[in-house]
């Protein structure tokens, strides 16, 4: 099994895997850039507003990008809100 490598960017810094993972074929590369990008986001996404995005990019081992995939977030307030009780 070839080793892949899954770069995350969130529109700021691009975070480098050093890592990687043994993937076996396409389909393992895709499901697995699919399971990492909400993992990452449902911990980032509460600490920075309201428009983010993050991208994973795997590299090859001979550092060829072979796939991305974005995950995007965009919240929008469309009235009055009550702000909470202290």
């Amino acid at each position: 099994m070839a080793r892949y490598f899954f770069d995350i960017h969130d529109g700021r810094k691009l975070m480098r895997d050093d890592d990687g993972e043994k993937c076996a074929d396409a389909a393992a590369i895709r499901r697995l850039a699919m399971e990492t990008l909400p993992q990452i986001a449902s911990n980032e996404i509460p600490k920075d507003g309201d428009q983010q995005a993050y991208t994973v990019v795997v590299r090859n081992e001979s550092n060829v990008t072979v796939y991305t995939a974005t995950l995007a977030f965009a919240g929008l307030w469309l009235g009055d809100v009550e702000e909470p009780a202290q």
